[in-house]
């Protein structure tokens, strides 16, 4: 029986959700397997990596070949590394202590890479935000310059509007002034200019 280490898919449509499975070849995608090894989520930015070493390393010296995208996981998580030097130590090329001390600072240097991802991440979406909210106070000095000038017109049609009712009394009371209003007026003003 040829042993594989692949993903098994779980999860909804359009949100996958991986299992990360020690499976005879012959078998399903999603059917039986022998060992479940953990879980990968690619739905998180950085994929969430959930994965048991030591179970992938027994698989692996066992026989157990990785699909492509498994050996990738098993990789970036470091089981492939700590296979290799376990490995070294059965040949004594290297000591247990010497192997763990690599396998520790490989760790190290791989969580401090990812902290700087996250990191990075963060700020990117920081400054996005930021981004947006400068252009909302652009968008919202605009709308408010604008409604500004639309009542600044509006003030100053007002006043030209009662400046010209202004104007037209003051020009209808001189003609009042100077035009008599009744019939009687008029007889009083002849009746002066024949005397």
């Amino acid at each position: 029986m040829s042993v594989k280490i692949r993903l098994q898919r779980h999860g909804r449509k359009g949100k996958p959700f991986f299992w990360i499975v020690a499976a005879d070849s012959r078998s399903k995608r999603d059917g039986r397997s022998l060992e479940k090894l953990g879980t990968y989520n690619p739905n998180t930015n950085p994929a969430t990596i959930d994965l048991d070493i030591d179970g992938a390393v027994k698989w692996l010296q066992n026989g157990a070949q990785p699909t492509d995208t498994a050996r990738a996981i098993l990789s970036y998580k470091g089981a492939l590394l700590k296979n290799h030097l376990a490995g070294g130590v059965k040949k004594g090329a290297l000591t247990e202590e010497q192997a763990e001390t690599k396998y520790q600072a490989w760790l190290e240097e791989k969580a401090n890479k990812v902290s700087d991802k996250e990191g990075k991440l963060a700020k990117a979406e920081e400054d996005a935000k930021l981004a947006i909210f400068e252009a909302e106070k652009a968008v919202n000095a605009s709308r408010k310059a604008a409604a500004d000038e639309i009542e600044n017109e509006a003030i100053k049609a007002k006043a030209d509007a009662k400046a010209a009712k202004e104007a037209a009394a003051k020009a209808e009371e001189a003609v009042e002034d100077e035009a008599p209003k009744t019939i009687d007026e008029v007889a009083e003003q002849a009746k002066e200019e024949e005397k």
